[in-house]
């Protein structure tokens, strides 16, 4: 049943909307005229509004409030004293944090992070919020709030009588035969969420690797932002070979910089921590548009 409900956060380090939102790992954000965000996830509208130093978190929730927002904006998890010890590696990720530093990932659905990170392959931001905002509302389920209409992501039943033709009417380009397989697949259980949280993550990414329709970062981006959560990967796209290659490596050829060595780096330089120096890296390469 969903529940109009209230949390109220204070002094809650490592919290920034727009660089939790407009680091790449999501797509589904509103921001409001009040400077709020309106986020639509699960079966779920959260307003999200930083006033001074509390966040208050409320709105419609089809469960208890508080531990639906720990969970899924990762709030158990230390990032103060991750971002302490990755200022200690150079002056490069030290700056990076002290721009970038609000930055927290996100757990999210599973399916939604699949569909949408396929949609995301040679795309912007923009655009593939803007491609996501017209599935769901054309295949929705309808939330209402004080008249106005939001919309949940569409489930796979609600995607099972959609054709190729109607996600190219979407502009989903090449992707629409991608989404549209995907879907099918899920639905008829070819492929089983389920399993891939039980499996270690070189199998699971292994498998997303074995669909021909997702690429090395498709992938990665799934096991990092979604609720696997898979903390070994380090996403890998031209932004981020490009800064990678700027600030490191420094080959005047950054065509013949190798993926595998970037990802060795990583993890020398920045340790069990290489997933969130790549979101600072990412970053910063967004906004300096590297």
């Amino acid at each position: 049943m969903q529940l109009e409900q209230e949390y109220i956060l204070s002094n809650l380090g490592s919290f920034e909307l727009n660089h939790i939102f407009d680091c790449g790992q999501c797509f589904r954000r509103n921001e409001q005229s009040d400077w709020s965000y309106t986020w639509i996830f699960w079966k779920n509208i959260l307003n999200i509004q930083k006033k001074f130093d509390s966040i208050i978190f409320s709105w419609i929730i089809d469960w208890d409030i508080q531990t639906i927002v720990n969970q899924y904006f990762d709030l158990n998890r230390d990032y103060d004293k991750i971002k302490s010890l990755l200022s200690k590696v150079d002056n490069y990720m030290k700056e990076s944090i002290q721009y970038w530093h609000w930055i927290r990932l996100l757990n999210q659905d599973l399916r939604e992070t699949i569909i949408s990170f396929i949609i995301s392959a040679n795309n912007n931001i923009p655009r593939i919020k803007w491609i996501i905002e017209r599935l769901s509302q054309k295949y929705w389920t309808e939330l209402d709030r004080n008249g106005q209409h939001y919309y949940t992501f569409p489930t796979a039943e609600q995607l099972k009588d959609v054709s190729i033709s109607d996600y190219r009417k979407l502009w989903l380009w090449f992707r629409d035969e991608r989404v549209y397989t995907t879907a099918r697949m899920i639905l008829d259980g070819k492929i089983d969420l389920n399993l891939l949280y039980k499996k270690d993550t070189q199998t699971v990414r292994n498998y997303l690797l074995s669909l021909s329709w997702i690429w090395p970062k498709v992938a990665d981006c799934i096991l990092l932002f979604s609720n696997l959560k898979r903390l070994e990967v380090f996403p890998i796209d031209v932004r981020v070979r490009r800064i990678m290659n700027e600030l490191y490596i420094h080959n005047p050829d950054e065509a013949k910089v190798n993926k595998n060595q970037i990802r060795k780096l990583a993890h020398e330089k920045f340790w069990n921590y290489a997933w969130l120096a790549q979101e600072y890296l990412f970053y910063r390469a967004r906004t300096q548009k590297i």
